[in-house]
């Protein structure tokens, strides 16, 4: 009897662990403002607010846009080898299209993912960091302000 109780309550738990680990996270400010920084590039954003992303990124608040810029991606899947040391790439998917980065760019992506509070997976010589879902909104506004705020992102850890 005492032994069906403990296999519930560890089943419970595995499932609660599994339901907490699938839940939205959120993360605002600058690692925010950098999470949108790395994937705007790659988005289908407009010229315009690409080019606003990129000034904020950049540590210049004072640009044309007022209204707030969303930058989405459905997926955002980082791999970083273990074994073959030069091997680093993310691939980035918007709707249907995917696009792959590599080099000192997907590093980028992979370290600013982590310090979202991604927790990485590993298997096989290789370290990913993913995320899904993602979606970013920056308040030109309010980061004129420099008061800490205007970039708000959520998204859910893994793939």
């Amino acid at each position: 009897m005492r032994l069906g109780r403990l296999t519930i309550l560890a089943c419970s738990l595995s499932l609660a662990a599994s339901a907490a680990a699938a839940a939205p996270a959120t993360t605002t400010g600058s690692v925010a403002l950098a999470l949108a920084g790395v994937v705007a590039p790659y988005s289908p954003l407009l010229p315009a607010e690409k080019a606003a992303v990129a000034a904020f990124f950049n540590g210049d608040s004072n640009v044309p846009a007022t209204t707030k810029i969303t930058v989405t991606a459905d997926k955002v899947v980082c791999r970083a080898s273990n074994v073959d040391i030069t091997s680093r790439s993310c691939e980035l998917t918007f709707g249907s299209k995917t696009h792959t980065v590599k080099g000192s760019a997907a590093n980028a992506i992979f370290a600013t993912v982590a310090l979202a509070g991604v927790p990485p997976d590993g298997a096989a010589g290789t370290i990913y960091e993913a995320l899904s879902k993602l979606s970013c909104t920056l308040d030109p506004a309010v980061i004129k302000d420099k008061a800490g705020g205007g970039a708000d992102c959520t998204f859910e850890p893994g793939n």
